[in-house]
């Protein structure tokens, strides 16, 4: 028995897509990865050294720890204490606070000051791939959180600043590591 034209013309249609696309495979990861755990299974992350001569004595154990901690929770890597599949190693280079808007006095006696005042950290990180060296990087990544200084002192905010900083340029690292953006 034989098929019609028209019958096998819309078998042909159906069949040909699904043999197209046994040949494609969609990796999705929910934390965005492209980790193959087959051949990276660990990391180590070494001490950051606090460089830039600013920032409370406690900065660059927070950072390193708070690096560990995000890839424990967003990757399926064990992390141990050297030599690491994936490494992480680097220094914070850069702790500034700078104003960044005038509020003119309105006592001429007076002198301008700043209205508003700006906390900038920069980290610089080397992170090495030994499964795939061409990913090696070294970049430094940096981030900015702005305070009112009328209304509260660095000294209210800093470790509230350095957590909010220190998250966004963990994200940053971690998109331009294992996620490979």
């Amino acid at each position: 028995m034989t098929l019609s034209r028209k019958k096998r013309s819309f078998v042909l249609t159906l069949l040909i897509p699904v043999f197209l696309l046994q040949g494609c495979a969609i990796n999705y990861s929910f934390t965005g990865t492209n980790i193959n755990y087959e051949l990276t299974k660990t990391f180590s992350v070494e001490n950051f050294f606090n460089d830039s001569g600013g920032g409370p004595a406690n900065m660059e154990q927070l950072f390193t720890e708070s690096l560990k901690e995000f890839y424990q929770r967003n990757t399926q890597l064990e992390l141990v204490r050297n030599n690491g599949d994936i490494q992480f190693l680097g220094a914070i280079k850069r702790y500034a606070i700078t104003p960044q808007a005038t509020v003119t006095s309105t006592d001429p006696n007076l002198p301008d000051r700043a209205g508003q005042m700006r906390l900038t950290i920069s980290i610089e990180v080397e992170y090495l791939n030994t499964v795939n060296e061409e990913e090696n990087l070294k970049r430094t990544f940096s981030f900015f959180k702005d305070y009112d200084p009328r209304t509260t002192s660095i000294l209210q905010v800093e470790s509230q600043l350095i957590e909010e900083i220190f998250q966004n340029i963990i994200q940053d690292i971690f998109t331009a590591t294992v996620a490979n953006w």
